[in-house]
């Protein structure tokens, strides 16, 4: 019995992005039912460039900009509840996926299903287009941890988190937990669902050959004598997001010392990285440090918008 696929995207000013994503999306070897891109208030002409090249794609405007989370519960709640899809891949406007990333993602569907009936999401694997990063999804102790090594040789295996861009959510997942919170507005909006999914009993199946190209931040190589990663450079605004809503989810919605603990010394890290690689240093620090206090005092809601 073959499924009726959506895919979602949430695009801000993506004009000259976009098109490598749709062009791709076009070429899926499984053939999607429908493509639907979500414009949180683009200014750079993204809307009628749909328009002109793409009049197959459907198009949700937005009223105001409600950042990647609450685009993406627009999104959701138009291709799973409305339209009721059964499966929604979801994407980032900067992702491109390989040509055959669907039909192994399906594949992979149909081999799980004969012994697992809990799987609520598939994911790809994103990796950085420049460095070749991979972004891993996460296994969640308390905090983030890396899965080990040994399951990348796995063709399926089973993570707690991975990103939005690039993982198809099943439509039984959206009626019994929800959309996705929009008052994040941006960030850990999509570990959130993946917690709140796997609270519910669904499973977080990742599809080792099924490859996304992901943009992380503008990411550069940091390479130092004994030390090399890739630092995301992101702007004020959006350190605010990312320390925000992860410290409301320790101290509201999965508390323990741990955790807490956890997010603190997650900051530290992060704060340090700022210092060191980030070229609005002092700027950066202080979002972080209000959007810290800001998430253990439960203050939600759209405070910044890109700048």
């Amino acid at each position: 019995m073959s499924c009726s696929i959506a895919s979602v995207t949430t695009a801000r000013n993506a004009k000259n992005r976009l098109p490598k994503q749709l062009d791709a999306l076009a070429r899926q070897s499984y053939r999607l039912q429908e493509v639907v891109v979500v414009d949180d208030q683009s200014e750079d002409g993204t809307g009628a460039m749909l328009a002109e090249r793409y009049p197959e794609v459907t198009v949700i405007r937005t009223a105001e900009n409600l950042g990647a989370a609450g685009a993406w519960a627009v999104g959701l709640a138009y291709a799973a509840l409305q339209k009721r899809h059964d499966w929604v891949w979801t994407f980032d406007d900067d992702t491109v996926p390989n040509d055959d990333a669907l039909e192994i993602l399906m594949k992979a569907n149909e081999s799980i299903r004969k012994t697992e009936n809990e799987v609520g999401m598939l994911t790809a694997l994103p990796i950085h287009e420049g460095t070749q990063t991979l972004y891993s999804p996460l296994l969640w102790r308390e905090g983030f941890f890396k899965p080990p090594a040994a399951v990348f040789d796995e063709q399926i295996w089973f993570a707690d988190l991975a990103i939005a861009s690039g993982c198809m959510v099943r439509r039984d997942v959206v009626e019994r937990i929800g959309l996705p919170r929009a008052d994040f507005f941006m960030d850990f909006a999509d570990f959130e669902y993946c917690l709140r999914a796997r609270s519910r009993g669904y499973k977080i199946a990742v599809v080792s050959r099924s490859k996304v190209s992901h943009q992380i931040g503008n990411a550069r190589q940091i390479t130092l004598p004994g030390y090399a990663r890739v630092w995301p450079e992101h702007a004020p605004w959006r350190e605010y997001y990312l320390i925000r809503n992860l410290a409301y989810a320790a101290w509201w919605l999965y508390p323990s010392r741990r955790t807490k603990w956890f997010v603190v010394g997650h900051m530290a890290r992060h704060a340090g990285g700022a210092l060191l690689f980030g070229t609005r240093k002092f700027a950066c620090l202080k979002k972080m440090a209000q959007g810290f206090l800001d998430g253990r005092q439960a203050l939600l809601g759209i405070r910044f918008r890109p700048e």
